[in-house]
């Protein structure tokens, strides 16, 4: 085991053989880590947090500090952290609440770039990017894929959808339609489908084709919103399409009609 003299280790926290401890970090008793984490020098693990496996930790980074919540009176809540996560300088987040879920979660395989704060029982799936000072606050909602550009705020309840792309500087406060390519020039407003990131992501012309003419009907027909959901029902319906192509539109149906918050056109 490397751990580094400085470093603090409560009686109680599990930390295997195979992970760097480095200068200066503090590891409270209810932590407990998987194999080969790294964290690099002067990080923060608090409260009954949970990290997979060969997540990266950079400097002056908390994980499971109590909530921003004046709600929150020391209940014994998580944070659970996936396996092969990147997480920059600087980042926060802040574990469950009980009324709220009682767990903050991130999943595998995502960068977390500096100044990020994941407020709490918010939700991060797999494969995401948070740029710098992305800030989530409480009970948000992250899928699959979906990038949040620098200095984007996201409102409380909101839900981000798989493989959406949010530009820069977006104050997001309704839910962000899956696949969109969605930004702040002076308004917010979708553009479109998020094509470089899907093409990445290894989608098929034809599941690019009936993306981009879901989206068409969403944005660009003059139909409110119950008639373009009726013309993309029908499209799903189309059998000569494939299963795989009918489920991203089908996924757009369905997050549309459970939006809470209403979704960013």
């Amino acid at each position: 085991m490397s751990i580094h003299p400085s470093a603090v280790i409560a009686h109680g926290a599990v930390v295997p053989d195979s992970c760097e401890i480095g200068p200066f970090c503090v590891i409270g008793p209810e932590v407990v880590l998987g194999e080969r984490n790294r964290l690099i020098s002067h990080v923060v693990l608090d409260g009954r947090t949970r990290l997979g496996e060969e997540n990266v930790i950079y400097p002056f980074t908390s994980i499971g500090v109590a909530p921003q919540d004046l709600k929150y009176h020391g209940e014994p809540t998580l944070t659970e952290i996936g396996d092969g996560n990147t997480i920059r300088e600087s980042v926060t987040i802040s574990r469950g609440t009980e009324k709220g879920g009682g767990v903050t979660r991130v999943g595998s395989g995502c960068l977390l770039m500096a100044y990020v704060h994941i407020g709490h029982d918010s939700q991060v799936g797999n494969q995401c990017i948070l740029a710098n000072a992305a800030t989530l606050a409480g009970h948000v909602t992250i899928g699959d894929f979906a990038t949040v550009g620098a200095f984007s705020p996201v409102h409380q309840f909101c839900t981000v959808g798989r493989y959406a792309y949010i530009g820069g500087g977006t104050i997001v406060t309704q839910d962000v339609l899956p696949y969109s390519l969605t930004s702040a020039r002076r308004e917010n407003k979708a553009f479109g489908i998020n094509k470089v990131g899907l093409e990445r992501r290894g989608f098929s012309e034809e599941r690019l084709k009936l993306l981009r003419a879901a989206f068409r009907l969403l944005l660009a027909a003059r139909l409110n919103t119950s008639e373009a959901l009726e013309r993309m029902q029908l499209m799903a319906e189309d059998a000569s399409l494939s299963e795989e192509t009918r489920s991203d539109l089908k996924e757009l149906i369905d997050f549309i009609r459970h939006s809470q918050r209403g979704v960013i056109k």
